[in-house]
């Protein structure tokens, strides 16, 4: 009797276990999607042309057609005319060398931040280069989404330096694992590493190797420990926007991304939109004009004249984002208007059924804000958390 009367007493306890486990879970769910919910009531008027440009395509040629003029009618006709688009636009910037899957990874100082720890590593992100960065992780426990920052030098997105350029900051503090990477460009005046196999003799275009670089740092940060492989999206502002678009829309594992005002389509109206200089994609050898962001002066060098002359503009590449979400934070570069080339990304979303994959904010000055980083963390909050 003693011992039917223990059983029964286990199991009523085993059940009620049960019952608050599920209990838990129903609460913890509904917690989940009201959260959800109220960053995507924030998130969603971004997603939405103006009336003034919905539904207008410009001059840009569609990507909905193949190069021969073949329509493009299916998910299927999609994944061919992808795979056309990426490889004539690998072969015009130049063959990528093989990416170093595990690269070994040296921690030279650790440091307790508010609350998660910032690690300054170094590790080979080019066969013959290693580069120093930064990783923060967040004091909390288990697998966790991570964002890669890219700017000139990895101390900006970490706080160190400019406000409202400090995108690995402002994501640790909301939980996500964040690995800030730069050229050291600005630091060294020695921009060799967007370079290969060396500046007097580049076979890639400045901006494709970027997106190299940055591939690489992906395979880095996807075996760093807690990292989710599966949520890994990238951001930059001004040239760590170019950086991170062409990173993400040549590098399918990105999950997602957030370009900040760097010029999203050819623009020679804008000096800053200077995809023709010689450290983007008008690369030829040095000696060069002048060190920084300068007028078109024709006739331009490089690959760029090229592409504008075969009618090829960067939408194409957006494109390839599909349907990855991708959000264009703009500013003074990309205002507005920019809707206009987006159009055709979202019109690529739709064949694949998909919608909500594209968005825009727009501020007046070249400068990220507080209102426009706002919209950029909960953008990566949505979509990778």
């Amino acid at each position: 009797m003693i011992t039917i009367i223990l059983k029964i007493y286990v199991m009523k306890s085993l059940f009620s276990c049960v019952l608050l486990t599920l209990l838990f879970v129903a609460v913890k769910n509904i917690t989940y999607a009201q959260t959800k919910n109220t960053a995507w009531q924030k998130l969603k008027p971004y997603f939405n042309p103006p009336p003034k440009y919905a539904g207008e395509f410009g001059s840009y040629r569609t990507p909905l057609k193949f190069y021969d003029g073949k329509p493009v009618t299916t998910p299927a006709d999609w994944r061919e005319r992808r795979k056309e688009i990426l490889d004539r636009w690998q072969k015009m910037m130049g063959t990528w060398p093989e990416l170093i899957v595990k690269p070994n990874i040296e921690i030279i100082e650790t440091t307790h931040r508010e609350n998660f720890m910032q690690y300054h590593i170094r590790f080979p992100w080019r066969m013959d280069e290693k580069t120093d960065a930064y990783v923060l992780v967040p004091d909390t426990k288990g697998k966790k989404p991570a964002v890669i920052t890219v700017f000139y030098e990895p101390e900006t997105a970490i706080g160190l330096n400019k406000p409202y350029a400090d995108f690995a900051l402002q994501l640790v503090r909301r939980g996500f694992i964040a690995l800030s990477i730069g050229t050291g460009y600005m630091a060294t005046a020695r921009p060799y590493s967007q370079y290969y196999p060396d500046s007097k003799n580049a076979s890639v275009q400045p901006l494709s190797m970027l997106a190299y670089l940055a591939a690489n740092s992906w395979q880095m940060l996807s075996n760093w420990p807690d990292v989710d492989s599966t949520r890994i999206g990238i951001t930059g502002h001004s040239y760590g926007s170019k950086w991170a678009m062409f990173a993400s829309c040549l590098f399918e594992k990105f999950a997602c991304a957030a370009w900040s005002d760097g010029g999203i389509v050819f623009d020679e109206s804008k000096p800053n939109v200077n995809y023709w200089d010689p450290w983007y994609l008008g690369y030829y050898p040095p000696p060069w004009q002048q060190e920084g962001p300068s007028a078109i002066k024709y006739p331009a060098k490089g690959l760029y004249p090229k592409l504008v002359k075969e009618g090829y503009d960067l939408h194409e590449l957006h494109a390839l984002m599909a349907p990855r979400p991708f959000l264009v934070s703009g500013g003074s570069e990309d205002s507005v208007d920019r809707w206009i080339p987006l159009n055709h990304a979202i019109k690529v979303n739709k064949l694949l059924g998909f919608e909500n994959r594209v968005a825009m904010t727009n501020r007046t000055d070249h400068t990220p804000t507080a209102e426009s980083n706002e919209v950029l963390c909960l953008f990566f909050e949505y979509f990778l958390k």
